[in-house]
């Protein structure tokens, strides 16, 4: 039996096609990239064409059946936050205003504030809370908010996540968010829309929609003269972590791009963290956008800045760094903060002397500080009692020294995922509760054939 996996992200839209009796994938993967961000927009504003990722995601597919044969279902993942506006129909009413979207910054008119500063207030602490603490500037609350204070929010509408919208138009799907994408928007409580907080929000009058499991169809693709069944999209951050076969109560780090640290809990406990809600009634708690492969490409860029002004280009810079690293230790400060987020916003190098001013002490530096990160988050997340640890991301996979310093600061068991693609894997974990061959995720996960696969 074969299911179709989709990832609808922000860089790339990947596919492949899961033989889920047989464990293994059909075929290559299939990557094309994403649609860029729509031009000449005011600064700060990140929108996408949807139609434009649709046409992208329906390639995708066409290639993907070349080799899919009898195909019993899709299941997808998108990126999340952000929200389209549609009409019942599924006809889009504004673009895809992205995660990555910042207008919610601009000066609410008549204050010295911002947008979202306002929005946070109108919510208050215990409502913040119960939303999981995602008021992140591209929430779907927040853009709303914006559109609505700025008279641009279409009566009548209906926000959706863009891998539902997608299945509107590719499947006849009717319009449903999937728990895990009802990010910043959800009473982690109740598990319902947080009807107080759309009413605080101005935006109770549009047409949410129903928000459901990911594993009954809600519509039917039609694929080379086959009515395909289609799955509500789920988050890709908790596909992702799935992928990993998270379980209870063990800790995830993931260290790529940005880096999170999560544990997955089976009840509802509110905290100075995010927290997400996770498959099969369970919840996340999480800090994202920790410092890791964005401020370590900062570090690269700047070594490379002298042969880039005469010419040069550096073909990967990688093996020498981690070599380096993996044969120096050193008193060298590096805090990775360069950006906001939860260890700060301000980094620094500190402590600097003739004999550690090189590659190999400056990056080992570097690596401990993301060590030091993931204990303080991991002390936010569980009072500093860990009981088994995975580790996952294409940063710690290819640094054994990074494993080595997160396994001195985390003296508890560990594992390490096995490839660079846990989000397919995470697909696969869905097929094979959709399919009907597991009652659970966790059942799924705990699968000793799935806990042996791993995809290049």
């Amino acid at each position: 039996m074969n299911f179709i996996g989709l990832d609808i992200g922000s860089t790339s839209i990947k596919g492949v096609v899961w033989d889920i009796e047989q464990m293994q994938a059909v075929g290559e993967m299939i990557r094309v990239p994403s649609p860029g961000p729509v031009e000449g927009l005011p600064p700060g504003h990140f929108e996408l064409d949807p139609l434009a990722v649709t046409a992208q995601v329906a390639d995708v597919l066409d290639r993907l059946m070349a080799t899919a044969g009898t195909c019993a279902g899709v299941v997808s993942c998108t990126q999340m936050a952000g929200v389209v506006l549609a009409d019942e129909r599924g006809v889009p009413l504004t673009n895809y205003l992205s995660w990555r979207d910042h207008r919610l910054l601009e000066t609410y008119p008549g204050s010295q504030t911002s947008y979202h500063e306002v929005l946070c207030e109108r919510l208050g602490d215990e409502t913040l809370a119960q939303l999981g603490h995602e008021y992140k500037l591209g929430s779907s609350p927040g853009l709303l908010f914006w559109l609505k204070e700025k008279g641009e929010l279409p009566p009548g509408s209906v926000p959706l996540m863009l891998g539902d919208f997608v299945g509107m138009h590719l499947a006849g799907a009717e319009p449903v968010t999937e728990y895990t994408n009802a990010l910043g928007a959800m009473n982690l409580e109740t598990r319902q829309w947080h009807d107080q907080a759309f009413r605080a929000l101005g935006i109770d009058h549009l047409c949410w929609p129903r928000l459901c499991d990911p594993f009954t169809p809600v519509g039917r693709l039609s694929l080379r003269g086959a009515q395909v069944p289609w799955h509500p999209s789920v988050g890709d951050h908790q596909c992702a972590l799935a992928g990993t076969l998270l379980a209870e109560n063990e800790l995830s780090i993931n260290a790529s791009t940005g880096s999170q640290v999560s544990i997955l809990r089976a009840d509802y406990r509110p905290g100075d963290y995010q927290v997400r809600p996770y498959f099969d009634q369970q919840y996340l708690h999480t800090l994202t956008h920790l410092p890791a492969g964005r401020s370590l490409n900062a570090m690269v860029a700047l070594l490379a800045e002298l042969a880039r002004s005469q010419g040069l280009v550096l073909e990967d810079p990688w093996p020498y760094i981690l070599s380096e690293v993996q044969k120096t230790d050193t008193d060298l400060g590096v805090e990775l903060t360069f950006f906001p987020g939860p260890m700060g916003e301000r980094g620094q190098i500190h402590n600097i002397s003739l004999e550690n001013l090189a590659v190999g002490p400056l990056f080992r530096a570097a690596f401990e500080n993301m060590a030091d990160n993931y204990k303080a988050a991991a002390n936010r997340l569980t009072s500093g009692q860990v009981e088994k640890l995975v580790l996952s991301g294409g940063l710690v996979q290819r640094s054994e020294a990074l494993q080595e310093m997160i396994g001195r600061r985390f003296p508890c068991p560990r594992r390490l995922f096995p490839g660079e693609e846990e989000t397919m894997v995470g697909l696969l974990v869905l097929a094979l509760v959709a399919s009907g061959q597991h009652k659970s995720l966790s059942a799924a996960s705990r699968s000793p054939h799935i806990r042996n696969l791993h995809m290049a």
